[in-house]
């Protein structure tokens, strides 16, 4: 059997691979490399690592999603360390203001001019903690950041980092002091990963890890080393214009977000910006399994990612107990996959 990208067919009749380049090649050690650097930190999550790299190499922003402990933010601070990346944390709550987030213009006596006083947004990954407990004026300051990687404070626009990459979390079984996220910036999150919790053998091994003197506040003293940095990623992020996309697969993607707006049992379908976030993940998830094209396989792993946050189900369907990732498999299942 012939290697991804190596001559090996697109699963379509009379459509050969074309060629890996050697930059999706790096694209795939980079991957290998990040990945085995984090698991130095993490026990499990290997979905969950791999959709933040296809986030980041996408250019987009990642929505976490798990109960208290599940290692959100160890999984921010250790693909940071792994990447020479600067971090920064924000704990959102109900009294934070925007230019808790984005700074503001400071008076100095001593020169009487203004100067800008930097929020924690300029940084490369910026965690949100948390990010349903601020109200929305509040997280409306991200919307701009991250859509045009800019902000405006006091009428003058401020560039961000070229990799500023948003990870927020939030909690699914606490309502109380949250607040719904505007569907204008779900829409924003190219994934939202749910974390799930360990299995046994996972929490054992987080307890050896414990026990044999781990601390997950010195990712250091743990060994993680900075394998990459953000020229890795942007070398990454323009190996993706070599991925090559089928017209059918193409057109896959775009039948599968249009069911969803079809769907009887989904209020709101997915918009346009669903199906090209799910075309950018799809190539990235292709380049980092060092393909140099998309399978349809590539797709379907990604439409409950890529689309669970971004549909509204029909109350009834919600009352009866449907979730959004029933409703997405029931669609995928009905799509035509192209041959």
């Amino acid at each position: 059997m012939e290697a991804p990208g190596q001559g090996a067919s697109f699963g379509i009749p009379g459509m050969p691979a074309p060629p890996r380049s050697a930059a999706i090649q790096e694209v795939a050690r980079l991957r290998e490399a990040v990945i085995a650097e984090v698991r130095k930190a993490i026990v499990g999550l290997d979905e969950a690592q791999e959709l933040m790299l296809i986030g980041l190499l996408a250019g987009g922003h990642v929505l976490l999603e798990g109960v208290p402990g599940t290692a959100k933010t160890l999984l921010c601070r250790s693909l940071a360390k792994s990447l020479r990346a600067t971090f920064r944390r924000v704990q959102f709550t109900a009294d934070l203001m925007p230019s808790d987030i984005i700074g503001t213009n400071v008076f100095m006596m001593q020169s009487g001019t203004f100067v800008l006083s930097r929020g924690p947004i300029f940084t490369d990954f910026l965690l949100a903690d948390e990010i349903n407990r601020a109200p929305a004026k509040t997280q409306s300051a991200l919307l701009e950041a991250m859509q045009e990687h800019v902000v405006s404070i006091d009428g003058r626009e401020h560039a961000l980092a070229p990799c500023f990459t948003v990870f927020a979390t939030q909690n699914p079984i606490e309502s109380e002091g949250t607040y719904p996220l505007p569907e204008a910036q779900l829409d924003r999150f190219i994934v939202k990963v749910v974390l799930p919790y360990p299995s046994p053998e996972e929490e054992d091994g987080i307890l050896t890890r414990i026990h044999q003197g781990f601390d997950p506040n010195d990712l250091t003293l743990a060994g993680l080393r900075e394998v990459a940095d953000l020229d890795a990623i942007m070398r990454a992020r323009k190996a993706l214009a070599e991925v090559h996309v089928d017209p059918q697969v193409m057109s896959y993607v775009r039948k599968v977000v249009a069911a969803t707006r079809a769907s009887a049992s989904i209020r709101v379908g997915a918009g346009p910006r669903a199906s090209v976030h799910l075309l950018m993940a799809s190539k990235a998830r292709a380049a980092l399994d060092g393909s140099a094209f998309v399978t349809p396989d590539h797709v379907r792993s990604l439409v409950l990612p890529v689309l669970r946050h971004r549909i509204l189900l029909d109350p009834e369907v919600e009352l009866d107990g449907g979730t959004p990732e029933e409703v997405l498999q029931e669609i995928v299942g009905r799509v035509e996959v192209p041959r």
